[in-house]
């Protein structure tokens, strides 16, 4: 059964990155209520292309609008660059997304040389060249496939294997400086990554890492109140069940009974 809800927020993803956002909401803003979605049918985003994306989001925003929310968080950043303005027009519902902060790695780098870590579709796609594009004159900004870490987090790797997480993080950041040994701030610009932090500080504790997800929180237009209920649900595919979801977010913590989405 549903539970009455005032004008949620509604924050989702296609798997458990997310939660970061929804954690933050929940500090910021006690009483709030929150859709947490996790749209494990649908994963991974991060290697769709736009038109692929476009599609899951239609019949996201469609589903959780049934919810009557206060806004939509799209969080994931490969949606976020490459279709946001899209997925925006279909909805009266304000929509915001997570997207690299670039400007303030730059403001923090003394080199003037940042990174930004994401999905390989989003760091290839020529949505994100233009995203960085404005930056040029002011910093040397370089995308870095970081898939491969991503894959710890969304497997639970990074829970029950630290060795071979923090062996991928460590084999991503040499690989990194190699390509340019002048970066020394670079985003964690998939909602993954934050979860890993702790790994790459421990690799290269003289580079600085940001995570985007505190202006997100910071920019909602947050509506009012209800009493503090978040309600979870998920959609499910073979390998992906919720019941293994609901085990992953206990291991972090987050003892959330995962409901069924139905579309």
């Amino acid at each position: 059964m549903i539970p009455e809800l005032v004008a949620p927020v509604a924050v989702f993803d296609a798997g458990i990155g997310s939660y970061s956002i929804v954690a933050k909401i929940r500090e910021k803003w006690p009483q709030k209520d929150i859709v947490y979605f996790a749209d494990r049918a649908s994963f991974p985003y991060g290697r769709k292309n736009a038109a692929a994306l476009l599609a899951v989001m239609r019949q996201t925003i469609d589903y959780l609008n049934d919810f009557n929310p206060s806004g939509i968080v799209i969080a994931s950043n490969a949606p976020s660059i490459m279709v946001l303005n899209d997925v925006q027009d279909l909805t009266s519902t304000p929509v915001s997304g997570v997207l690299p902060p670039v400007q303030a790695a730059i403001a923090a780098s003394a080199s003037g040389h940042v990174a930004v870590m994401g999905v390989a579709s989003l760091i290839d796609s020529d949505m994100f060249a233009q995203f960085v594009a404005p930056f040029a004159g002011q910093a040397t900004v370089t995308g870095f496939n970081a898939s491969g870490a991503i894959d710890h987090v969304e497997n639970g790797d990074f829970l029950f294997k630290p060795d071979e997480t923090r062996a991928t993080v460590e084999k991503l950041m040499a690989d990194i400086l190699t390509v340019d040994p002048e970066i020394d701030v670079l985003t964690l610009s998939s909602t993954h990554l934050p979860w890993l932090r702790r790994y790459f500080e421990e690799a290269v504790p003289n580079c600085t890492f940001l995570d985007p997800a505190d202006d997100v929180v910071n920019a909602l237009d947050i509506g009012p109140m209800g009493k503090g209920i978040t309600y979870g649900v998920a959609t499910e595919a073979p390998g992906f069940e919720i019941a293994e979801f609901e085990k992953m977010l206990r291991q972090i913590g987050v003892d959330l009974p995962i409901h069924k989405a139905v579309f």
